[in-house]
């Protein structure tokens, strides 16, 4: 198991970046090339919520992104430092994730979680005291043996 790590300061134009080695990264993992620019949509979405909420929140830890290369699959955690309510937490997967609806009582994030389950069939969005986390998986092609 392979894994990288990038934290980054919450501004904006830090996101790009953080949309290239995602992609870099999940390419090397074996994700497909048409699946590609979906990680790169689904990143960007999840890392530009993470920065508005730290800006909004005046918080100034930098924004984490983990990128995880397993057997068969390749999974993306894009966490904030925002504290939300302990009775907002949980976990949901798939469309329609009530984290939605629930992470940000001024709303200001739907439409990015809307985007996301949207792009990513397998994705849990929590949130508690510590911070907000966005996890996102993809299958990988197994890797062929070199001559």
């Amino acid at each position: 198991m392979a894994t990288v790590e990038l934290r980054f300061s919450a501004l904006p134009e830090h996101v790009r970046t953080a949309r290239l080695v995602a992609a870099a990264v999940a390419r090397r993992a074996g994700v497909d090339e048409a699946v590609l620019d979906e990680v790169r949509l689904a990143v960007g979405e999840a890392c530009s919520r993470a920065v508005g909420l730290h800006q909004s929140n005046d918080i100034r830890e930098p924004v984490r992104v983990v990128l995880v290369e397993e057997e068969k699959l390749f999974s993306i955690e894009v966490g904030d430092q925002v504290p939300h309510p302990e009775s907002q937490s949980g976990a949901d997967s798939g469309p329609g994730a009530h984290g939605a609806a629930e992470l940000d009582a001024e709303g200001e994030d739907d439409m990015g979680l809307a985007v996301i389950s949207g792009l990513v069939d397998d994705v849990e969005v929590t949130a508690g005291a510590d911070g907000g986390l966005i996890k996102m998986s993809w299958p990988t092609a197994p890797s062929t043996p070199l001559p």
